[in-house]
């Protein structure tokens, strides 16, 4: 029997690997075997997980992780976010609180409008505040303390900025004022003694150049912290705010704004001891985290590896092509291979893993970078959960069921209400989601995978 004709080729430098491959078995016989192997490849590639359970058994375990991560991730970002809405609402509730303390009769929702009117009316605030804060131990319900730097508490700063120099005289519509603001400052210390009388002008070296005058502020630093945490089994945080009263003269128009601005930071407490349960319910929840951790660095490894694989076969198909039928893939055919939802879930894997490592630091007391923390798990839990879209489209009657829900949405622009569409899109959640049950039941074999669209009258 004569053998079939094979060509002679030689490889240079410059070819790819695959190439050179084609090119040592470039026979008739051979050039059907590759191509025939490179169809099943292909075949195989695009199939979806159910498809693949069915070609070669192959469980569909990307799927399953998936599964798995939506309801850890989504009970960890719950669970952080319960726990992050004390800090809030700590934060919130002793800016009022200082508010109530420090402004001479301040009301609830009046920011806008708080503001004095007289000379008189600007020292009496002035020496409320100094007075409430020299008295702070004694009418704070509060576990409120001065900041203390070594053994010295901080004292409370009372600055007033007003121009180097000005003479105003409106009546003859004349002024020779020099613009360079000059700020001076009085400092007073927290043990100083009232003896039952109140501080002000008499026993306070503190005069103000109205005419002149730009602003005046009050600043000191309080410590708190927050022990409503130990009723919900976490360690207590303590807190640093830095307080600081505004009297706003800058337009000169006979009304003084007055505001009150606190800058908060949250710190480790340096020495603390919780007797009980909550050392063991934390170690939980840190076990939990390292959990959710293992669980997203598993699908991290998964998806990298299917995304190396698709660009592996690309450069492959990209060389057939080029050998055997002297035509280059275009980019939009090659960009086939690399597939947008697996580089999604890498994505939201990485911000997993990054969030949960912060939280669990955050447990420890180690860090107190909670807003990182929260923006983290937010963008990996939301593009986890835009990760289903992918899986549900796997199953033919939930892809149909999704297009027709979207194209009902589209097809009423005048439902412009964000109050609608946020109900319309919760509703298509909720309907949709039992969708990933039945994709796994799909895969396991208990429901047929195939479903035609004219058995759901499309």
């Amino acid at each position: 029997m004569e053998n079939p004709e094979v060509t002679v080729s030689s490889c240079s430098a410059h070819d790819d690997e695959n190439l050179c491959s084609y090119k040592r078995h470039s026979s008739v016989s051979q050039e059907a075997l590759l191509e025939d192997q490179l169809r099943r490849k292909l075949k195989f590639f695009f199939m979806n997980p159910c498809e693949k359970f069915w070609a070669r058994g192959r469980k569909p375990w990307k799927l399953g992780i998936q599964l798995l991560k939506i309801v850890m991730v989504t009970v960890q970002l719950v669970v952080f976010g319960l726990s992050n809405q004390m800090v809030v609402a700590f934060k919130e509730e002793n800016t009022v609180a200082f508010k109530h303390l420090f402004l001479k009769g301040y009301m609830d929702r009046m920011d806008d409008t708080y503001a004095v009117y007289t000379q008189t009316d600007v020292y009496d605030q002035i020496f409320f505040a100094i007075n409430q804060y020299l008295q702070l131990p004694n009418i704070s319900v509060g576990n409120h303390a001065y900041e203390k730097r070594g053994a010295e508490e901080t004292p409370l700063a009372v600055c007033q900025q007003f121009y180097k120099r000005g003479i105003i005289c409106p009546g003859n519509d004349t002024f020779d004022i020099d613009p360079e603001i000059v700020t001076d400052c009085l400092y007073i210390e927290p043990t100083t003694s009232l003896d039952n009388t109140t501080m002000g002008k008499h026993n306070l070296n503190f005069t103000l150049d109205f005419p002149r005058l730009v602003a005046v502020q009050l600043m000191f630093n309080l410590k708190a912290i927050n022990l409503q945490t130990v009723r919900h089994h976490e360690l207590p945080d303590c807190y640093d705010f830095t307080l600081r009263i505004v009297f706003d003269n800058k337009a000169h128009s006979g009304r003084i704004k007055i505001s009150l601005d606190n800058d908060i930071a949250i710190r480790e407490c340096k020495d603390w001891h919780v007797s009980g349960s909550i050392q063991k319910n934390t170690h939980y929840m840190m076990i939990f985290d390292a959990f959710v951790i293992l669980t997203c660095l598993t699908s991290l490894i998964l998806c990298t590896r299917s995304v190396i694989k698709g660009i592996w076969l690309q450069r492959e198909f990209v060389s057939f092509f080029l050998y055997y039928y002297k035509k280059e893939v275009s980019f939009s055919d090659q960009m086939e291979f690399v597939n947008g939802w697996y580089i999604l879930i890498i994505v939201s894997d990485v911000l997993t893993i990054v969030g949960s490592t912060l939280k669990m630091e955050i447990q420890a007391k180690s860090l107190t970078s909670y807003d990182v923390c929260s923006i983290l798990l937010g963008i990996s839990t939301m593009l986890v959960w835009l990760g289903v879209i992918r899986y549900l489209g796997f199953f033919q009657k939930y892809n149909v069921r999704i297009s027709w829900d979207l194209h009902i949405v589209a097809s009423h622009p005048n439902t412009a209400s964000s109050i609608t569409q946020c109900n319309e899109v919760l509703l298509l959640c909720c309907y949709d989601l039992p969708g990933l049950l039945l994709l796994w039941m799909d895969c396991a074999g208990t429901i047929p995978c195939e479903v035609s669209h004219s058995e759901h009258g499309f």
